[in-house]
């Protein structure tokens, strides 16, 4: 297969538009966040988190400001990882994101 000069991959533009644009950086992974209440569908979330890792400064560069060794924030974040709420807060603290609560759209009074 050959490479096409000055291709960018899909994952890359991804990674550069994500962060040129911080409100559809937020938009993007509170949408992914909403697959984490499914076991099935987790995988969604987590990726996004990792994507927007990446966006902002690579995995391992968040890894060591959240304080976390690389190699459990690729496994935390990967498909089947299943990250403490620890690492949760300090990864997007360190993307410059917190977690919010929001009453689920059809939630009982």
């Amino acid at each position: 297969m050959s490479t096409i000069k000055g291709a960018v991959s899909h994952h890359e533009a991804e990674l550069a538009e994500l962060r040129a644009d911080r409100e559809l950086a937020v938009a993007y992974l509170k949408a992914a966040m909403e697959s984490l209440d499914d076991p099935d569908d987790r995988a969604a979330g987590l990726l996004a988190l990792r994507t927007v890792a990446e966006a902002y400064g690579g995995l391992g560069a968040v890894a060591a400001e959240a304080g976390i060794s690389r190699e459990s924030l690729y496994r935390a974040l990967s498909p089947k990882g299943n990250p403490t709420l620890k690492t949760l807060l300090a990864v997007l603290k360190t993307v410059g994101l917190r977690l919010s609560v929001e009453p689920e759209k059809h939630a009982h009074a």
